[in-house]
């Protein structure tokens, strides 16, 4: 936590930070108690996903993230909404395929009833910085 984080800013950080882990580990319930029912998730090519369909993908593996390395993290929060901006690399299989690529989020979230749960996120795919 920074020295200047609130309370707010350091949960929400938390809730990213748990997502994180429940992409990794294919987490299912973790992810269902973290996506809000009306998240959609809009990838680097530019499909869009629900959370029933996002969740299907990890419950059956056609989506499997084996790495998801944070290299950067930033958390904004205003009132109940907060904004993360996520760059990791990530590697894994997406329907039976290997892939890795280096990502950079942005997710939008909303807290209610106490807790973080992200209402919107969006991937960009970056070039590998070695050029490979």
């Amino acid at each position: 936590m920074g020295t200047d984080e609130t309370p707010r800013e350091a949960g929400l950080r938390h809730a990213e930070q748990r997502l994180q882990a429940a992409v990794r580990s294919g987490d299912v319930e973790a992810l269902r108690l973290l996506l809000d029912d009306r998240v959609v998730y809009t990838g680097p090519d530019g499909s869009t996903v629900t959370k029933d369909e996002d969740l299907s993908a990890h419950r059956s593996r056609a989506l499997a993230v084996e790495v998801l390395d944070q290299q950067e993290l930033h958390v904004t929060v205003v009132g109940d909404t907060g904004i993360t901006r996520v760059l990791a690399a990530l590697a894994g299989t997406a329907a039976g395929q290997p892939f890795a690529a280096r990502l950079r989020y942005t997710r939008t979230w909303v807290h209610t009833d106490g807790t973080w749960r992200v209402l919107a996120a969006h991937a960009s795919a970056l070039p590998d910085p070695g050029g490979r």
